[in-house]
C-alpha cells in the first residue's frame, strides 16, 4: 500500500524548523518527516485526550511494525497442557 504525497509549500516558524532539524538528526529522519511525525502524534492526542503520550507512541510503533511485516503472529493453543500431580 503506497502513500499518496502532496507537495505544497507551508510557512513554518523558524524555531519549529530548527527544532525539527535537531530532533530529526537524532531520530534518523528528515526534517519534513520529523514534522509529519509530530503532526501525527498531535492529531491522535487531540482525537483521544484520555490516552497518554507513551500509549500513543507505542501504538504508532506497533502499527509501523505491522505495516512493515516486523511481527510474529500469535497462535493460540487449541488445548491446555495440564500437568498431573
Amino acid at each position: 500500500m503506497s502513500k499518496q504525497v502532496l507537495t505544497q509549500q507551508v510557512r513554518l516558524a523558524k524555531e519549529l524548523v530548527a527544532s525539527a532539524e535537531v530532533v530529526a538528526s537524532v531520530a534518523s529522519r528528515t526534517m519534513p518527516k520529523q514534522i509529519e511525525h509530530w503532526a501525527k502524534i498531535g492529531r491522535v492526542m487531540e482525537e483521544n485526550r484520555d490516552l497518554t503520550y507513551e500509549f500513543v507512541l507505542e501504538a504508532m510503533l506497533a502499527k509501523s511494525e505491522i505495516d512493515n511485516g516486523e511481527f510474529v503472529k500469535y497462535e493460540r493453543r487449541k488445548t491446555r497442557n495440564r500437568g498431573t500431580s
